[in-house]
């Protein structure tokens, strides 16, 4: 961890911050490979009803995955998320944001795979807001309730692939 990463993270005010977590029935490495395989990632990221269109995927530590979310009609979210960390089945750390340059709103998150004695894994998504208001504009708009659908859909589709 980088001197400036874990500044980051001790000194994180808890009002800019939003934690989703959810026990998946699957072992932690299937969890793991869910979101370190470009080839999973696209196919259950992201709330209910939006698809994901891959731009570029490069899943490693330095690496970026730039995509959209799209859904009905005309409705397109860009995004950009650049991996800061990957250590293998324990942590993702990302800056997630627009696919803009210097992106104001754009947030950390950290997500972590924690495996339990039943081979069920606990994944926790840690949400780094640049400040208290912009972390009550996105839980206004639904990021909680979206990112329980995101972790829904990913214990779906471990489940679908776990045979």
């Amino acid at each position: 961890m980088t001197r400036e990463t874990e500044s980051a993270w001790k000194n994180w005010p808890l009002d800019r911050e939003i934690v989703i977590s959810r026990v998946i029935d699957a072992p932690r490495r299937l969890v793991w490979q869910a979101w370190a395989d470009p080839e999973q990632i696209g196919a259950w990221f992201g709330p209910e009803g939006l698809a994901i269109e891959t731009k570029e995927i490069d899943l490693r530590a330095g690496g970026i995955w730039r995509f959209d979310m799209v859904g009905e009609g005309d409705l397109r979210f860009t995004n950009r998320m650049r991996f800061l960390r990957m250590e293998e089945e324990r942590l993702i750390e990302v800056l997630h944001g627009s696919d803009e340059d210097g992106d104001p709103a754009a947030f950390r998150m950290l997500v972590t795979f924690d495996e339990q004695e039943n081979g069920k894994t606990v994944i926790t998504l840690r949400q780094m807001h640049p400040d208290a208001a912009r972390r009550a504009e996105v839980i206004g708009f639904g990021a909680v309730e979206y990112g329980g659908q995101t972790l829904a859909k990913l214990a779906a589709h471990v489940a679908k692939h776990s045979g």
